[in-house]
């Protein structure tokens, strides 16, 4: 029981083959092949809930935030088709991760939306917990949400993700952990956050990284650094990190920047 399988994956739309046009739909295929990968390992691995650290739901200043609403509710505008995903959400668990994270230190916020019955409300669901569930347990597996906070020291997020090991731990239920993670935005001068060489430079050093299997190296990067680069995943990395350690078996499936954002895939498994 506990932690059984943990990764780091994208949350770009154009990696789900329905969302994109015809024209789109070579554009993530490596990423895509390797999605579909960790959704047959997540499946190996059995998880009972799945963990989803993700950049893109709530911001809360000064503070972490678990989901305990009884169900989360997705929609993917925007494509050539609409994807839709509801998940409930493992609450038992949800609240354990909420205690322990504030039992840590780490100023954290449960939140639920809509209805005040939380065990019925329905939270709205970021993309960048849609898609990579999209692909790794859909509906099938219950789901706990975390919401990392910038404004928190880099050490805040390490003892976050120790304190999520703990409650998986303590949980007698296998549980999965899954990083959502784009890395640099700038990679094309024509996006929306414009050209930085740093955003190739930080995603070569994290490919280099996961491949090494030394996630704690992350922590002698630069603020700068990191901030140049406009990553929005340093933060879900470190709570990782922080969860698994170094002496988990890292497996590198996948890169590619095809737009102005970069995509990695990697398959993380706990030692024998």
């Amino acid at each position: 029981m506990g932690l059984v399988f943990g990764a780091i994956a994208p949350h770009g739309s154009i990696s789900i083959a329905e969302w994109c046009t015809p024209e789109q739909r070579s554009l993530a295929a490596r990423t895509r092949s390797a999605f579909e990968e960790l959704g047959r390992r997540l499946d190996d691995a059995r998880p009972a809930v799945t963990i989803v650290l993700t950049p893109h739901h709530v911001h809360v200043e000064g503070h972490m935030a678990v989901v305990v609403s009884g169900a989360m509710h997705g929609i993917l505008d925007g494509g050539a088709s609409r994807v839709e995903l509801r998940v409930p959400v493992d609450r038992d668990v949800a609240q354990r991760m909420h205690d322990a994270i504030a039992s840590a230190g780490i100023p954290v916020v449960a939140i639920s939306y809509g209805g005040n019955d939380q065990a019925s409300a329905v939270t709205p669901m970021d993309w960048a917990t849609q898609i990579p569930i999209h692909f790794m347990g859909r509906d099938r597996v219950p789901i706990v949400m975390v919401a990392p906070a910038r404004d928190l020291s880099w050490d805040a997020h390490v003892q976050a993700g120790r304190a999520i090991a703990n409650v998986a731990s303590s949980s007698n239920k296998r549980v999965a952990l899954i990083a959502s993670c784009d890395h640099g935005h700038a990679h094309d001068p024509t996006g929306p956050y414009g050209y930085s060489p740093a955003s190739k430079m930080f995603d070569d050093r994290v490919v280099e990284l996961v491949k090494r299997g030394a996630l704690g190296e992350l922590l002698s990067f630069e603020p700068a650094f990191v901030a140049e680069a406009k990553a929005d995943s340093f933060w879900q990395m470190l709570m990782l990190y922080g969860a698994i350690g170094e002496r988990w078996k890292a497996e590198f499936l996948s890169y590619e920047a095809p737009t102005y954002f970069g995509m990695l895939c990697a398959a993380f498994a706990p030692p024998d």
